[in-house]
């Protein structure tokens, strides 16, 4: 119902503006203009002595007609977008995050240091508790570097 009514009022919409442009291209100017020779003579035989008169009233009722239907459809364009938003559901398509695993698994695989680190290694025993994560990947540390010897300033 709403959206046959909102057809019928864009086409009332569509001949309302065709008569308001019309009557404006009616009206004679001041120095002739346009309204001379679209009929500015029919006008004054159709409507007598009181043409301007009429010709800006019928102005001012189909201009104040236009934008009253013009915001008319505007809201009730409005209201059938957001219940047929309403009808379909949620108006924001809905995205699925990836699921992202609570913690890692501990490995009980022996670490790998760099060549320039000792050569130890821990290896846990497996049991049935997992080992807390910052412990299996704590690895020694090098020992400083001793500083180099800087050359005498001459």
């Amino acid at each position: 119902m709403l959206s046959f009514l909102l057809i019928f009022f864009t086409f009332v919409l569509i001949l309302v503006s065709l008569f308001l442009v019309l009557v404006v291209l009616m009206q004679k100017s001041k120095d002739g203009g346009m309204g001379a020779a679209l009929g500015g003579g029919a006008a004054e035989a159709a409507f007598g002595a009181d043409t301007s008169n009429v010709l800006s009233k019928s102005t001012i009722y189909a201009s104040i007609i236009f934008f009253v239907l013009a915001f008319l459809l505007y809201l009730g364009r409005i209201y059938e977008r957001s219940h047929a938003r309403a009808a379909a559901g949620n108006a924001l398509p809905s995205i699925a995050a990836p699921a992202v695993p609570a913690s890692a698994p501990a490995t009980s695989a022996p670490l790998t240091l760099p060549s320039s680190a000792p050569a130890t290694t821990t290896t846990t025993p497996a049991s049935s508790t997992p080992a807390p994560a910052a412990a299996a990947t704590t690895a020694p540390t090098p020992a400083p570097k001793a500083p180099a010897s800087e050359a005498p300033k001459k």
